[in-house]
């Protein structure tokens, strides 16, 4: 049985390889995409998203474009390493065949939701822009919402600010709506990804099934690798983590994550930690758990998942 999925995304490197998952596993039906801002503008994120759909031959997958900034702040990449780590477009050709699809991903996601059978499941990867929006527009929708699955998040530490992981951090008004939204959440946050690394050896793995999924999650995980080493080195050397792709493999196989079900919110008016994730693992608050957040993530499955996954071809 496959699990319906829209996978909403800003599309670079990391985004790319889930995107790529999504569409290609036999155990997800992947309705859709659906554009925000985040690693770069967001006219290249949908550029980027039609890019990877035209290369693994399936430009039949809807993508809408949807927010061009955050709800309330202003434009923030300035302090996310994303050149070193994206760039503005991806190494693929420039979409020919797949094409954005008329309305904006916010009507598109109300109206896509509230049309179906409380089946599918929202896979954000990036700032929760265009989630929030959707849900302050239409609050009916929530009810269709089975789970919401969200790579974001920090608590050991961050990667845009000490305690702020970049996609909370972009739009904290956003997430803290989501988060606090009352739908089941699972959130992977970087205490997760960092704990499932792809390596230069694994690169050459996936180049070598000879399939375009394959070559291009080498190539961009190799990006990632340099990027990394440059302005964020991992606890090991040639090798970095791939965020979104793992919380797509969360949907497929829950157990290659380790989460624990606790009271989270989001901070956004402290003036040193804005956009850190708070989670209340003593339950000091008084609050009901509300997300199940990874700390742990189970990296010889990752891997296999995305050799298996990216070895098929549409």
């Amino acid at each position: 049985m496959t699990t319906k999925i829209i996978l909403d995304v800003d599309t670079g490197t990391d985004d790319a390889v889930a995107l790529m998952v999504g569409a290609l596993s036999p155990d997800i039906e992947l309705v859709g995409a659906t554009t925000v801002n985040g690693n770069t503008a967001v006219h290249n994120c949908t550029e980027n998203t039609l890019r990877v759909f035209d290369w693994i031959g399936m430009p039949q997958v809807p993508v809408h474009e949807g927010m061009d900034r955050p709800m309330a702040r202003a434009q923030m990449t300035q302090l996310n390493p994303a050149g070193r780590i994206h760039g503005d477009l991806l190494d693929l050709p420039p979409a020919t065949t797949a094409s954005v699809q008329p309305g904006h991903a916010v009507d598109w996601l109300i109206d896509t939701y509230l049309a179906s059978a409380g089946d599918i499941t929202l896979v954000p990867v990036g700032p929760l822009t265009n989630i929030a929006m959707a849900i302050q527009k239409a609050p009916a929708m929530l009810a269709k919402i089975p789970e919401i699955v969200i790579m974001g998040g920090a608590h050991d530490h961050g990667n845009s600010t000490a305690s702020a992981e970049f996609n909370i951090w972009l739009d904290p008004e956003a997430a803290r709506i989501v988060v606090n939204c009352g739908r089941p959440i699972r959130m992977v946050p970087l205490d997760a990804t960092h704990r499932a690394l792809v390596s230069l050896d694994d690169c050459r793995t996936l180049r070598g099934l000879g399939t375009p999924g394959g070559e291009a999650a080498a190539r961009f995980v190799e990006k990632r690798i340099e990027g990394y080493g440059a302005t964020q080195p991992m606890h090991r050397s040639n090798a970095a983590p791939v965020h979104d792709a793992l919380a797509v493999c969360a949907v497929i196989d829950p157990t290659i994550i380790t989460t624990q079900f606790i009271p989270v919110d989001v901070e956004t008016d402290a003036e040193l930690s804005v956009g850190r994730t708070v989670c209340d693992f003593r339950f000091r608050s008084g609050r009901p758990a509300n997300v199940s957040f990874a700390m742990d993530a189970d990296e010889p499955k990752f891997v296999r998942m995305l050799t298996e996954i990216l070895g098929r071809t549409a």
